[in-house]
């Protein structure tokens, strides 16, 4: 009897999904590998042993008086969170335990693909590719955007996954969005734009006016996730600090950059507050 798809057992696997466990330990290495070289490449970006300090790269491009919507550089600080909270992230999903864990799954490749794609970032701001280093930007904050979704999509199974993945990747998000907004600026100085003209004024408030609304949509898209809002509003509070303690100063930048602050925690404060009024009616 001639055999059929269906009780040909060959080619019932030939047509069978992968199966996902055989790509959970590939996915962990991947992770911690990674974050070893993101660590590492940022270490070195900093100019700490090899290299140019960042705020010195391109003439200063990156520098916080070279453009209004740059954070002063106590800003940066966040970075040593973010950057200790990866690497237990790292150590976190390697265990064991989180093999085959759903929430892994879905966020692993990406924390990889953030990892790779800041360190390609960092070691093109060290070439002076600063308008490329716009585009790897903009790509980190989609592959962030995703992860905080894909995370949003259930509930972390204890504090402590809580507070190392989803703390983390929140304020990673976070950052990045201020950050995107400070590297866009510093492309346009290095480009030959006036960082001081009235209308470099006017595109700052209006820049910050959509961070503020960037701030909402986060707040409403992921339910009022606070790490993201503390971030982005720790980016912004550090921009109008710049513009009132240094060069270029400016009162409306400024003012401008502590109201998206307050939007943005207040709303995630406020979609956080009813999410759980809501679910103690249920």
């Amino acid at each position: 009897m001639e055999s059929t798809p269906e009780s040909d057992p060959t080619v019932v696997s030939a047509v069978a999904p992968p199966d996902p466990a055989r790509y959970d330990v590939l996915r962990q290495w991947a992770v911690a590998v990674s974050a070893v070289v993101g660590v590492a490449v940022a270490f070195l970006g900093s100019g700490a042993v090899v290299g140019t300090p960042v705020n010195k790269v391109a003439n200063g491009a990156f520098a916080t008086d070279a453009t209004l919507v740059a954070p002063a550089g106590s800003a940066f600080s966040i970075w040593a969170v973010i950057y200790t909270g990866l690497v237990l992230l790292a150590v976190f999903q390697f265990m064991p335990s989180r093999r085959s864990d759903p929430r892994q799954r879905r966020v692993g490749w990406l924390v990889t693909a953030s990892l790779l794609i800041n360190a390609a970032w960092v070691t093109f701001v060290q070439f002076e590719w600063v308008g490329a280093s716009v585009i790897l930007i903009v790509a980190l904050l989609g592959v962030l955007v995703v992860a905080l979704v894909r995370l949003n999509q259930s509930s972390p199974s204890s504090r402590l996954e809580a507070v190392v993945v989803d703390g983390t990747m929140g304020l990673y998000l976070g950052w990045v969005c201020i950050a995107t907004v400070a590297n866009t600026a510093a492309a346009l100085v290095h480009a030959g734009v006036d960082a001081e003209s009235r209308s470099a004024t006017t595109w700052a408030v209006a820049v910050l006016v959509v961070a503020g609304g960037v701030g909402v949509v986060l707040a409403v898209g992921l339910k009022g996730r606070l790490a993201p809002a503390i971030a982005l509003a720790w980016g912004l509070i550090w921009v109008a600090v710049a513009r009132t303690s240094g060069q270029p100063q400016s009162a409306a930048v400024a003012a401008t950059a502590v109201l998206a602050a307050v939007v943005t925690l207040g709303s995630a404060l406020v979609v956080r507050s009813r999410s759980r009024r809501t679910v103690s009616l249920d």
